[in-house]
Order: C-alpha cells, then structure tokens, then sequence
C-alpha cells in the first residue's frame, strides 16, 4: 500500500489512545461518547471522500497544505461534528504509516476491527460507506489471510463505486479478468497503483 500523507502525523499527535487489538472497541466507544453524532452533517464523511479521490483514486497523491490545515481545524475544533470517525481513520493511518515506517506487518486484527468499527459507524450516521473504507477493509482482510472475506469486500465496494480505480485493481489481481485489465491499461495507465503492480 502506498505510503500515506506522512504529514498528518508529524502535525498531529494521536498518542492519546494505545492502539491495541483489546482496547480498539473501548477507544471507539470512548470517543464516540465525546463526539457529537449529527447524521445531517457530512463534514467528516467529505473529508474522507476527498482524501480518497486525492490519495487513491488520483493518479498520484494531490493532498495541499490545505487539506492539511483542514484536517487539523477539524480535530481542534470542539464543535466538530462526528468527530469520533475521522479519530479512528486517523489513529488507522498512524498505524499502518507507523508500521511501514520500521519494515513490521500492521496489526491485522487492529485493521479489521477498525475497520469494521468505521464501516459500521459510516453506514448508520451517513447511510453510505465511504469508498476508502472498502479498500481499506479488503486490504485489512487481507493482511489477515482472508482472501475470500477480502474479494468479497471488493465485489462490494465495486457495486457502490464502479469507477474506484483502486477496487478495480485489487477485482484484477483478484479475478485475472481480462476485461478488467484491459480498461485499466487503456484508461489508467498512470495511476500509482497500476503500476506498483505492474499492471500491463
């Protein structure tokens, strides 16, 4: 997985929380009793949306010093709504950043009850799962030998976002699909993830 928005980790010190597959679930609870829960806000679910599109679905990562500067405005502000799912996303970054940053392996378990923890939250406060979430999920069931679990979540993903480059790249290395192949050489040659699996 690409390295992500290392940045946001020099800026923003998560150490609040231990990230362990035990407390996950109680860390979540935690900041959800925190957080202000307002399903008609959808501040943090376009964030996630434009972290997506900047980091995974561009050709090569487009995050600004903006998008930056947003991110922290949001954490820092105390009438932020629905806070407790961009934590999660975040304290997930950190770890998998971390992670890559020494050569280790993500906690596959942490991945996926963060994920499963996100995917759950996403869908009853916004009624949709963010594209990011998807991927992330597959790759967290993947990490963990869970091939099956993981393409499932792909086929998923694929059916709410059709167009996600990344979800179509992992239905290829998946599936082998000739079809799949041929649209991403002819319509996304560049994109990082097409050509870190050399896809050609």
């Amino acid at each position: 997985m690409k390295k992500l928005v290392l940045i946001f980790f020099t800026i923003m010190n998560l150490t609040l929380f231990a990230q362990s597959t035990e407390s996950i679930k109680d860390i979540s609870q935690e900041l959800k009793k925190q957080s202000k829960i307002d399903t008609s806000d959808k501040t943090i679910y376009d964030l996630l949306t434009v972290f997506y599109e900047k980091n995974l679905q561009a050709d090569q990562e487009e995050m600004t010093p903006e998008d930056i500067q947003q991110i922290e405005k949001l954490i820092s502000d105390p009438n932020t709504k629905n806070l407790h799912i961009l934590m999660l996303f975040l304290m997930y970054q950190k770890h998998i950043s971390q992670t890559a940053a020494v050569g280790k392996e993500p906690d596959s378990r942490f991945q996926i009850d963060t994920m499963d923890i996100l995917e759950r939250e996403t869908k009853e406060i916004f009624g949709k799962i963010p594209a990011i979430i998807y991927i992330y999920k597959a790759e967290a069931l993947e990490s963990d030998h869970q091939k099956d679990a993981s393409q499932n979540t792909v086929a998923e993903g694929l059916k709410e976002y059709p167009d996600s480059i990344p979800l179509k790249v992992y239905s290829y290395i998946n599936t082998h699909d000739s079809t799949i192949k041929d649209g991403l050489i002819k319509n996304h040659s560049k994109h990082w993830m097409v050509q870190q699996f050399g896809i050609k």
